[in-house]
């Protein structure tokens, strides 16, 4: 691996290959080989693993897989210390959901207000995926991956209704209409990031938000930030239960999340809201 100057305000490397199975696999290793000496400051809390390509990168259900195309999406995992894990903050696949939606929203701009946190690791643009989170806690270790579509522009054909990028979304026509119609100078279109290095300029910007919402602002009022851009919120869903293919589905309101993360649900012909720890929104209408 490369070191390369990417500003961190976690004050740890930033480390590049070009092809990985999956970044995850890659601070996983770097744990096991130096998790022993637990007095060692290596790796550090804050260390990010970036690549081109993932061979296999992994989606949060275990048969899926987080598809991208080299060097025109971002995939990168940071690896998180904690002194043991009870120390771990509650909901930290969704804090870092907000953190990512608010460092796409600095990124660019025309997209304020438009980027959702969808329940429990994804990152949605117009209803269509643009992000994925996968957390995963190895003892007070954390490896929390991120991946993100930036500048693809074809997906395969079982994820063009579901998936999209953040180019698709800055060239779409209602964006393009917006950036006509504006003097916000700052309004980035899918072309003018289209550059060596705009993956690593976001990157940046998420570390950035990463930082403020997991060490400075942890007690501060994420819950209702969250909810604020929290996807469905208020509206009739349809909700699995725990395994994709359990069965069991609640059909009612999304009314938000619990300070612990969970689900937040009022079913259809009830009259209480139910808490869920784990199960999946179902993309479209009831």
């Amino acid at each position: 691996m490369k070191s390369i100057n990417i500003e961190n305000p976690f004050n740890a490397p930033v480390y590049h290959e070009e092809t990985v199975t999956s970044t995850m696999d890659i601070s996983h290793r770097l744990v096991s080989e130096n998790a022993p000496r637990y007095e060692t400051k290596f790796p550090a809390h804050g260390t990010v693993i970036a690549a081109d390509f993932q061979e296999a990168g992994r989606g949060r259900v275990c048969d899926r897989v987080w598809e991208m195309e080299r060097e025109e999406n971002l995939a990168f995992t940071i690896l998180l210390r904690y002194p043991r894990i009870e120390k771990i903050p509650a909901a930290l696949t969704l804090r870092a959901g907000l953190a990512v939606s608010l460092a796409v929203e600095d990124f660019t701009p025309s997209l304020k207000s438009f980027v959702l946190v969808k329940w429990p690791n994804d990152i949605m643009i117009s209803g269509k995926k643009t992000a994925g989170i996968l957390c995963e806690a190895d003892g007070g270790f954390v490896h929390l991956g991120i991946g993100i579509n930036i500048m693809q522009k074809e997906f395969p054909a079982h994820l063009k209704k579901k998936a999209t990028s953040i180019y698709n979304e800055l060239e779409s026509p209602a964006r393009r209409t917006q950036k006509e119609d504006s003097e916000n100078p700052n309004i980035m279109l899918g072309e003018q990031f289209a550059v060596t290095g705009a993956r690593f300029l976001l990157l940046e910007k998420i570390l950035a938000r990463l930082y403020d919402e997991l060490e400075i602002n942890i007690n501060t009022g994420w819950k209702y930030r969250l909810e604020e851009r929290l996807y469905k919120k208020n509206e009739r869903v349809t909700f699995i239960e725990g395994a994709v293919d359990s069965g069991k589905i609640v059909k009612g309101t999304l009314t938000g999340i619990s300070e612990s993360g969970e689900l937040l649900i009022l079913p259809e012909g009830e009259k209480e809201v139910r808490s869920f720890i784990s199960g999946e929104l179902k993309y479209g209408n009831l």
